[in-house]
């Protein structure tokens, strides 16, 4: 269980001579994300994201936010006091280990705390994005004010993070919150995860490019997105309008069922997809209701800090460190 840090309620700020820095990574399946915040402070010292290139590994991808980070340090004064990592796949939290990540290769069983324990000199402290995610959302964005709350990222793959009491909940095996592996449909679509009818794998940015590829067959572009076929969508786009729905219909019903089995005070969705528009919304809202019990609330918001959610959540992660 991580607990909510409490220096960071009031965004008091420190003194600006003795400041100590946090540095805040996101790496992701498509991009990876640095930050430096002053400690007790809301706002970004210095920010950047990158996009990680096709075909990138796990060294890649270290190499790529080894420079990133240390591009930022080199530009802003002050005593670095922490690092707090957002992942997006399987951690063993406890114990700084990356699992695995189900889109960048040769991430399994990486001890990612030591090393980057040993790079910077100074605590890590690491979970998954979607349980960072939570973390941040819960303190400092759309989650603010309830007691529990399920966040759900919905973009490159599909994750979620429980906030209950104050707490994210990590679950025996440090693994809560896997939505998107929830069977949506039984034998369809094949998922990363080995499993067919994955959330994910009907829901996700790349599976509703997957779609419309397999729609258009030789016409589809070589370079087509799940975000351009939201765009598409939005614009009128019959094809992309019906995946659309279908998409956010299924989303839906997961999220209806996880409704069913905690009754969060909150639902807050996050990532790429949830950007495409009014009626993917509304088809989440109205199908995720039909899906729960008329006595539960169905109150889903999206995520105020967008894309840097999982960032400032890393930052919460150190507090108990300092």
């Amino acid at each position: 269980m991580t607990a909510i840090p409490a220096w960071f309620e009031n965004g008091a700020r420190g003194d600006v001579g003795e400041r100590s820095l946090i540095l805040a990574l996101d790496y992701g399946g498509t991009k990876h994300s640095a930050a430096i915040a002053a400690r007790k402070e809301r706002v970004w010292l210095k920010h950047e994201r990158i996009a990680s290139p096709p075909g990138a590994d796990a060294s890649c991808d270290q190499a790529t936010m080894l420079k990133l980070a240390r591009g930022l340090l080199a530009r802003v004064n002050g005593r670095l006091a922490a690092v707090g990592v957002s992942f997006g796949g399987a951690v063993n939290s406890a114990a700084g280990i990356v699992r695995l990540s189900h889109h960048v290769p040769g991430w399994e069983e990486t001890p990612l705390r030591e090393h980057l324990q040993a790079e910077f000199g100074v605590p890590v402290a690491i979970d998954n994005d979607a349980h960072t995610a939570a973390l941040g959302e819960y303190q400092f964005g759309a989650g603010q004010g309830c007691a529990s709350l399920l966040y759900v990222t919905v973009s490159t793959g599909i994750g979620g993070g429980w906030v209950l009491e104050g707490r994210i909940h990590q679950g025996a095996d440090g693994m809560s919150g896997q939505l998107g592996h929830i069977v949506v449909r039984p034998f369809g679509a094949e998922c990363v995860c080995g499993k067919r009818g994955c959330l994910e794998a009907e829901a996700c940015g790349p599976a509703i490019a997957r779609k419309m590829r397999e729609r258009l067959g030789i016409n589809a572009p070589a370079n087509l997105t799940g975000e351009a076929v939201a765009r598409a969508a939005v614009r009128g786009d019959a094809l992309a309008q019906e995946l659309m729905d279908d998409a956010a219909a299924v989303l839906a019903a997961a999220l209806g069922g996880a409704i069913n089995l905690m009754n969060p005070e909150r639902v807050v969705l996050g990532g790429g997809v949830t950007k495409s528009g009014e009626r993917w919304w509304r088809i989440v809202r109205e199908t995720a209701r039909a899906h729960v019990l008329p006595q539960m609330r169905v109150d889903l918001q999206p995520a105020a800090l967008g894309d840097d959610a999982p960032l400032w959540g890393a930052v919460a992660l150190v507090d108990p460190l300092l």
